[in-house]
């Protein structure tokens, strides 16, 4: 079938039902189906957003401007992983608890609305991508993936996308926070929140594809490799370093590999995807098996009665009030 068969016949299915909810992080995969949804059922269409821990604050905000471009109704609920004793013990099933937990809650939203049909941005391309444990959530919940059950895959997706003119059609994937934590290492707020803080340092010195690492204290950047040579700039490491250790990491290192998906845990970001499907990737060989940095990376340190780091809760005061000093 064409792209435009595939997506006659999702817009069709949908507008067989009376109504939907979709699952939606604004993401390109939610997106779409959001997009696709609205089109078939108008006003009968809801977006609705699971705000936790785990999902950054600016990917929020990204949602809520999604949804106003789809013009989609867009609902924010609220629940907290944290509250898993499974997810918080971070084993290699964590995203099927997650992923449970967060469907879940859709579910309980869309009883409260009169809705039956719960939809997800699985795409055709999800299945065959590795590790993904929380792809048995959403068997087990049954949500309805009109992306996979159209066999509209992850290029067609983001063809779609432009075919509607989402914002979010060429955005770079985001997996929620947790992902940034080694299998193993237990996913807690503080790790959580400083993880979140980090990574919008480097949002707001202009980095595009970027992850920090939490390595029990360790922060690990990862950059694009298009970045990289920025992040070697001697600049970068001062303040990198200065604010990070603000933040309550006790050391600072750059990956010289740059940016690669599941780092920390094979399969670990296309599991943990908060878009379906967004991520792919195995373990790339920095991390050892106890969830230390590896070799491939230039590490700066300070003793944590200078940095101010190593205690419970570091206090941070205007930590992004300096600009990044880059060099001529």
């Amino acid at each position: 079938m064409s792209i435009d068969e595939k997506l006659a016949s999702a817009k069709a299915d949908l507008a067989e039902r009376e109504a939907a909810l979709v699952a939606f992080s604004g993401g390109v995969d939610s997106a779409v189906v959001a997009a696709i949804a609205h089109d078939a059922l108008g006003e009968d269409a809801v977006a609705c957003t699971a705000k936790s821990e785990t999902l950054p604050a600016a990917e929020l905000d990204d949602a809520r401007e999604v949804a106003d471009a789809i013009g989609i109704r867009h609902d924010v609920v609220e629940f907290s992983e944290l509250d898993s004793p499974q997810f918080v013990a971070n084993g290699e099933d964590r995203c099927y608890h997650c992923r449970t937990m967060r469907l879940g809650r859709m579910y309980e939203h869309a009883t409260e609305l009169g809705v039956e049909t719960v939809c997800d941005g699985t795409n055709a391309s999800d299945p065959g991508e590795g590790h993904r444990p929380g792809l048995q959530a959403v068997e087990e919940l049954d949500a309805h993936s009109p992306l996979l059950e159209h066999d509209i895959g992850k290029e067609e997706v983001r063809e779609i996308a432009e075919r509607y003119d989402l914002p979010v059609a060429d955005k770079p994937s985001m997996a929620c926070l947790s992902s940034r934590i080694p299998t193993g290492l237990e996913v807690t707020e503080q790790r959580l929140t400083r993880i979140e803080k980090a990574e919008q340092l480097l949002r707001t010195w202009g980095f595009d594809q970027f992850r920090v690492r939490d390595h029990d204290g360790l922060a690990r950047i990862e950059v694009g490799a298009d970045e990289l040579s920025v992040a070697l700039d001697a600049g970068f490491a001062d303040a990198a370093r200065e604010h990070m250790l603000d933040l309550g990491f006790d050391h600072v290192t750059l990956d010289l590999q740059g940016y690669e998906t599941g780092s920390v845990s094979p399969g670990d970001d296309a599991a943990e995807a908060t878009e379906s499907g967004d991520e792919t990737g195995e373990a790339n060989g920095t991390t050892g098996a106890d969830g230390s940095a590896g070799a491939n990376q230039a590490e700066t340190s300070a003793d944590p009665a200078e940095s101010g780091s190593g205690t419970d809760e570091p206090v941070v005061e205007d930590v992004f009030d300096v600009d990044y000093p880059t060099s001529d």
